[in-house]
């Protein structure tokens, strides 16, 4: 497994990262519209006589606009979903504020804060909007510079497609950043990204080409040039090579975007400094304590927390969250137990209710069709997926790596594995109840399709309740996600119970795996039923 350089600190790593993707993005488009103009050149197309200024010109423009709308980009880019506010709720809110300042006075914000964020967040969209018409507008003129067609037309056709990839990247969710699975070197990531942008440049320039040329016929004939059809049809092609062009420059810009920003970084001195002997831990720890939620660097920081739990290429690092004093140790399962609680808590919110009776709410929200305002908790609890996934991961791998790596005892006594184990099985509980699983015990253990209306009851610890399975409708990406931590909670826990299986086997013929291995108060369910859950673990009969 690769890493990043260590030579910049944590708090400049996102900076470094967005100055190189620009350097990097320049020079990916030049070279690659240099190498389409030198193509073009050879092909039998009637054009202009070359000018060395107009192409200077041309190639200047494009690369200021390609600049323009990388940092765009930037602006938009975020690790995770972030919720955005229509138009219509963003001028309600604003007359509503405006008027509650009117009659009130005014008391310090137009929004609150959730109110405020989500009214941010559709402003940048609308930027984002305007920026790629504006780049499509004269990038495609610019790429277009030999071509004997009106300006003002090629502007038109320029900006229809600069809306439509800005509405398709909005639209798709292409500005929240996704992390590879395997790191792989930076050359191999871009050649692969080379091949990938092709196929996706191809059909966005076909759409916008098609609807600029639909809505090039109905523009006055005066914007129109009269040409033979030979000369038409000529126009026609240069004109789709030119989007062409510009939409596989704006392709690789957002592979780069990707590859750059999903590095990982290494939160460590270099092995053998003087850091690296007293506290090689604390950047990485202050990096999970510190960093804002929903961030980038709070992303990097858990996922390099997973590759040092999982992966044996930095043992040292993890030999040191085992020391003597287990402080270390405990502050690093309580940054993997934060992620998993805020999620089972949301999940817990948004299957029973935060105000009022919670078994009359809960009714009422999980009764068909679906309280608009309960899915969207559900569905929120998600969008952090990814830092619970590498979390469990973490705690898993740590967990079960100090049976043999613990050399002070610091896990099992700091009771930080019935803790973890009691974690992991309330999670699962909580997204098994999503997806419409029966926890009841093993002969109910079975997934309902998320397009069937059964019925499966949920022990929630207080009493139960049922749960119907309209909470993962196919036309929602809720399924999909809670299959994947499902997949991930359970993979976790089979980890700590394949290592830990002969001392759970024992508490269980003694009856006492509830005292050994469940931990305080669980968020969902009941002790009988995390037990239960447990016990299926063992006996490797959870699915």
């Amino acid at each position: 497994m690769s890493s990043a350089a260590i030579g910049p600190s944590p708090p400049s790593v996102i900076k470094d990262r967005r100055l190189g993707f620009l350097i990097w993005q320049s020079i990916s488009t030049a070279s690659i519209y240099l190498l389409s103009s030198l193509l073009l050149l050879l092909l039998p197309l009637r054009r202009r006589l070359f000018s060395l200024s107009d192409f200077l010109l041309s190639f200047l423009s494009l690369q200021a606009f390609l600049l323009l709308l990388s940092s765009s980009f930037l602006i938009l880019l975020s690790p995770s979903p972030v919720p955005a506010a229509s138009l219509p709720k963003l001028f309600f809110s604003l007359l509503n504020s405006t008027f509650k300042c009117v009659i009130g006075g005014f008391s310090g914000s137009f929004f609150t804060e959730d109110s405020g964020f989500t009214a941010w967040r559709s402003l940048k969209s609308i930027f984002f909007l305007v920026v790629c018409l504006v780049a499509g507008t004269f990038s495609v003129v610019a790429a277009c510079w030999d071509l004997d067609e009106g300006a003002y037309a090629l502007g038109m056709r320029g900006a229809v497609f600069g809306l439509v990839y800005g509405a398709h990247y909005l639209f798709r969710k292409r500005w929240i950043l996704k992390f590879p699975i395997i790191q792989r070197p930076l050359f191999y990531s871009f050649k692969k990204g080379f091949f990938l942008s092709f196929p996706r440049a191809l059909k966005m320039s076909v759409q916008g080409f098609v609807y600029s040329f639909v809505l090039l016929l109905f523009l006055h004939d005066e914007y129109k040039i009269k040409a033979t059809i030979g000369r038409w049809v000529n126009n026609q092609i240069r004109v789709f090579l030119g989007i062409f062009i510009v939409s596989f420059c704006w392709e690789m810009s957002h592979h780069l975007l990707q590859v750059v920003h999903t590095r990982r970084f290494t939160f460590a001195p270099p092995q053998g400094s003087a850091a690296a002997e007293t506290n090689p831990s604390e950047t990485l720890l202050e990096a999970l304590e510190q960093s804002p939620p929903k961030s980038l660097l709070q992303h990097l920081a858990y996922f390099d927390l997973c590759m040092v739990s999982e992966n044996n290429t930095e043992p040292w690092r993890r030999a040191a969250f085992f020391e003597e004093s287990s402080e270390t140790y405990r502050r690093v399962v309580s940054a993997c137990l934060r992620p998993l609680e805020n999620f089972t808590s949301k999940l817990v919110e948004g299957l029973e209710g935060k105000y009022g009776d919670r078994s009359d709410l809960f009714l009422e929200q999980m009764s068909p069709p679906m309280d608009s305002h309960a899915y969207s908790k559900l569905y929120g609890a998600f969008d952090d997926f990814e830092i619970c996934a590498w979390s469990a991961r973490s705690l898993a791998a740590l967990t079960a790596r100090s049976r043999r790596e613990d050399r002070y005892g610091v896990a099992q006594i700091s009771g930080c594995n019935t803790t973890a184990i009691t974690t992991l099985l309330a999670s699962l509980l909580a997204v098994e109840a999503c997806i419409g699983k029966k926890t009841g015990g093993p002969s109910t253990s079975q997934f309902l399709s998320p397009t069937t209306m059964k019925w499966a009851t949920v022990s929630t610890g207080k009493k139960d309740y049922r749960v119907t399975a309209v909470t993962v409708k196919k036309q929602h990406e809720l399924h999909n996600k809670a299959y994947v931590i499902a997949d991930v909670l359970r993979t976790s826990i089979y980890q700590i119970v394949s290592v830990f299986w002969a001392d759970m086997q024992a508490s269980a013929k003694s009856m006492t795996l509830d005292r050994d291995w469940i931990g305080g108060k669980p968020l969902f369910g009941a002790r009988a039923v995390l037990v239960q859950k447990l016990f299926n673990f063992i006996e490797y009969r959870a699915v």
